[in-house]
């Protein structure tokens, strides 16, 4: 696979279309920052690791309704074409009300916490 980043994001825009109450993928320890991050804007309801050998990430979704919370996840940097931002750079997603995830030198943070910490960084995606 030559872009776990991409596929996760896959999986929970399909998950969530189908309204599946849970997705389940492999484990990295980028693709738990960006589901801690998930969970803490609150997008998504829990996120676990599981199994000891051959790690799981597990995800929980939220719903309104027969609707996702999540409406959109778009992959910005992709393997083939790496977008960088500086500090003041750091784009706004749908006017402030989405989220822009960004893997910085000081760890994945949100666009607003990197704006704050005046970091940039790699734009990895943006979730609204």
């Amino acid at each position: 696979m030559t872009d776990p980043i991409a596929d996760l994001l896959t999986r929970i825009r399909n998950a969530s279309k189908a309204l599946l109450p849970e997705v389940e993928c492999p484990h990295s320890r980028l693709k738990e920052s960006v589901a801690r991050i998930l969970k803490q804007e609150g997008y998504i309801a829990d996120c676990a690791v599981e199994g000891a050998k051959a790690k799981k990430l597990k995800l929980k979704l939220k719903y309104q309704g027969r609707k996702g919370v999540i409406e959109g996840l778009r992959r910005i940097s992709t393997p083939g074409l790496r977008r960088y931002v500086g500090a003041r750079e750091i784009p706004r997603v749908l006017g402030g009300m989405g989220v822009a995830i960004l893997s910085t030198p000081r760890g994945i943070m949100t666009g607003t916490e990197a704006a704050r910490n005046n970091v940039g960084g790699e734009v990895l995606c943006f979730v609204w």
